[in-house]
């Protein structure tokens, strides 16, 4: 019996989840097993995301390839914003471990609700304005950030997790412009993708001084001839962002986005479960509070969004 036209988008946005919560666990394991500096394992990412997604597109649509000139301006910022979420986000995992890193970055929901109301015009009532309340204090509760002995110890933890939180609400609204472009979003992420690759490079460059970057430029090939360690680096960058980033756009193309993105919300649950089984990481008390604070605000606003009418299909 054929799968009904929502159910395979329920099933594509939860798949995107699964994908998407697998990134951490890969860095994790990077990290843990070969103490590869975050911003060598967020370029190499970078690098392996476009080398997979090149072959794709000669492959099945050349078009994709090309993007008028006149944005390429436009996607190089993109691609500052990328790397700097994608060098914090590896920073984060580094220090806070899998669970604790992903739960943060939802803090980006708070963020672009406050704002939409302070630049967008967007309503900002009793509602949302809890819920925005009840996320950045659970943001505050896992991350530690009201533990001085926290700052002391976990000063990189602490700091990277709340801008990753920032940097992806900047991601997030700038992926909104690209779509009012007429920019593919498989173009989109190719360029990047690529221009994040290489502003991380040229950071690796600095000898050590831009924080968990190469000392030497013999750090880039870190892993040296570490089948293990190339095999989950390159798993890294072509199955959870690939997989879970193309999943996420067939669901968009069978639901309406706030539904999809309601659904790939639950990503942070499938990674605490990953990193759980796979890694042995455990959320301490205070942390299983701030994440069900956050978890809460999150879908309190989510949900609102839900009940909003939307003009037009949005694209992520």
């Amino acid at each position: 019996m054929a799968m009904s036209r929502s159910a395979q988008g329920f099933s594509a946005a939860l798949a995107s989840a699964v994908f998407l919560s697998t990134t951490s666990i890969f860095i994790r394991h990077l990290v843990m097993n070969f103490d590869m500096p975050p911003l060598v394992l967020a370029c190499w990412r970078n690098i392996i995301v476009v080398a997979t997604l090149v072959p794709l597109m000669l492959l099945f649509d050349r078009g994709l390839l090309r993007v008028d000139k006149a944005h390429i301006p436009f996607l190089a910022i993109f691609g500052v914003m990328l790397a700097g979420f994608n060098g914090l986000w590896a920073i984060s995992v580094a220090q806070n471990g899998a669970a604790v890193a992903t739960v943060m970055v939802y803090c980006s929901v708070a963020y672009t609700a406050i704002l939409g109301w302070k630049f967008m015009g967007e309503s900002l009532g009793a509602l949302k304005f809890t819920a925005i309340a009840l996320c950045l204090g659970g943001c505050a509760l896992i991350s530690g950030a009201l533990s001085a002995s926290a700052w002391q110890s976990n000063l990189a933890g602490v700091i990277a997790g709340l801008l990753t939180g920032l940097c992806y609400t900047a991601y997030s609204l700038m992926g909104r412009v690209t779509s009012t472009r007429g920019i593919s979003p498989w173009t989109t992420l190719l360029y990047i993708f690529a221009f994040a690759g290489v502003f991380l490079f040229l950071a690796n460059l600095t000898g050590g001084w831009v924080p968990g970057s190469a000392t030497t430029p013999g750090d880039m090939f870190w892993l040296g001839d570490s089948v293990e360690g190339w095999t989950v680096m390159i798993l890294l960058g072509a199955i959870p962002t690939v997989g879970g980033y193309g999943f996420y756009n067939v669901s968009l193309s069978l639901l309406d986005a706030s539904v999809a993105n309601i659904i790939v919300s639950l990503e942070p649950l499938f990674t605490a479960v990953f990193a759980f089984l796979l890694l042995g990481e455990t959320l301490t008390p205070v942390q299983l509070l701030g994440s069900a604070l956050l978890l809460s605000g999150m879908a309190a606003i989510k949900l609102g969004d839900l009940r909003r009418p939307l003009p037009v299909p949005q694209e992520a």
